[in-house]
């Protein structure tokens, strides 16, 4: 009796702590070329007057997308994303069984943001109108427990819009 008692508050325990963690929605698009995908964002922020905020990572990680559901589950930084950034998840996969071609894209993605898998990842990468990199964002500075501190986030934020690097 014991025993069964037991075991079934152990498995009601596991079902609770699993169904509490339900998966991350994967939002990195794997099969786009991601050098193409940052030039595209550049010309799309140019039109509309915004930056770009790169978050290099991948599907694999996943602090990548818990940043993701992150920001947008909360309406103040996804205003503040919409208004001012083009935002674009950036996949970055250097896996070797993926083929020479793509380890050569990865390195030239590396290139073209200023080396910043030096801060592990996910990373945010800021750029102007014209594709210069203006910031990299370690993202650990972001974090509190688990997820993200909001205030830090929208610091973060605010003080790379066009407007803040304008002033």
């Amino acid at each position: 009796m014991r025993r069964t008692v037991i075991a079934s508050f152990l498995i009601a325990l596991v079902a609770m702590t699993a169904s509490a963690q339900a998966p991350l929605k994967k939002v990195y698009d794997e099969s786009i070329n991601p050098l193409r995908q940052i030039d595209q964002a550049v010309g799309k922020a140019k039109s509309e007057g915004k930056f770009v905020v790169c978050q290099l990572g991948g599907n694999w990680c996943p602090w990548c997308l818990r940043f993701a559901d992150f920001i947008s589950s909360d309406t103040t930084i996804s205003q503040v994303v919409e208004e001012n950034f083009v935002y674009i998840h950036v996949n970055y996969n250097p896996r070797k069984q993926e083929g020479e071609e793509k380890l050569q894209q990865a390195k030239r993605v590396l290139q073209r943001l200023n080396n910043p898998a030096r801060f592990g990842f996910p990373v945010f990468v800021v750029l102007d109108s014209e594709g210069k990199v203006l910031h990299i964002q370690d993202s650990s500075f972001l974090e509190e427990g688990k997820s993200y501190n909001r205030e830090k986030v929208l610091r973060f934020l605010k003080n790379w819009t066009p407007k803040a690097v304008a002033q």
